[in-house]
């Protein structure tokens, strides 16, 4: 059996290396070697903690070897600025989870009342302003569906703005995970995207959720077949 990639695991906003570790534990079973890359989400923008992902991996991987990718949330928005900018590392697969890839309408209303809550991650990053994708990067993007979340009262008042408007019709243009609008998943250049009925956080520690990232890593693409289950 042919030796699988490495994978990266990045966090996202206010988390910690930790709460990645019940994903990492399911791919580790699966036969991957898995490494949980810490970033400060706050004091640092994303271009500082895609560097570092860098040096990291410099210090601790040969660039022969080619890698896989996972973040949650802001962690997918890092892995976007890291392909795009760190051209010597061989990419293998790359899976986000809940990632706002064109901006987070949420984080624009907390940027405008309280940003340090947001700190350096909305500029370049969550203001939707984060390099194309390259190319040659084969990119499966997992959104939820499940509106369970601290940001819930943000985008719910946003769909009522928007509905009075006449702007917002259909139920599925409302649909979010608590924290992140389906539709603000979705990026050109991916090669799959799902959509599940799970939380922003649940995500995390949902057992499909975790079937489809292994899935997609080795297959680059997601299995279709387990949506209708």
């Amino acid at each position: 059996m042919p030796q699988k990639n490495r994978v990266i695991l990045i966090h996202g906003l206010h988390q910690t290396p930790w709460i990645m570790k019940k994903l990492a534990r399911r791919l580790q079973s699966e036969g991957f070697d898995t490494h949980q890359y810490g970033y400060r989400s706050l004091r640092d923008g994303i271009k500082v903690n895609s560097a570092r992902l860098n040096e990291w991996l410099e210090q601790n991987h040969h660039p022969d070897e080619a890698i896989d990718l996972v973040g949650h949330s802001l962690g997918g928005l890092i892995i976007r600025d890291f392909v795009a900018h760190y051209s010597k590392w061989q990419i293998g697969h790359c899976v986000t989870l809940g990632t706002p890839h064109i901006g987070s309408v949420c984080a624009d209303y907390i940027w405008r009342l309280t940003p340090a809550i947001v700190g350096r991650s909305y500029i370049d990053a969550l203001d939707g302003t984060v390099a194309p994708l390259p190319n040659h990067v084969t990119l499966g993007v997992i959104a939820g569906n499940y509106p369970y979340g601290l940001g819930q009262v943000f985008l719910q008042y946003h769909n009522r703005k928007l509905r009075k408007q006449g702007i917002l019709s259909l139920s599925d243009a409302c649909a979010h995970d608590g924290t992140v609008y389906v539709s603000e998943t979705k990026v050109e250049g991916a090669s799959d995207h799902i959509v599940l009925p799970v939380s922003h956080t649940g995500m995390l520690v949902n057992q499909k959720v975790a079937e489809q990232t292994c899935y997609f890593l080795e297959h680059g693409q997601f299995n279709h077949e387990l949506l209708d289950e």
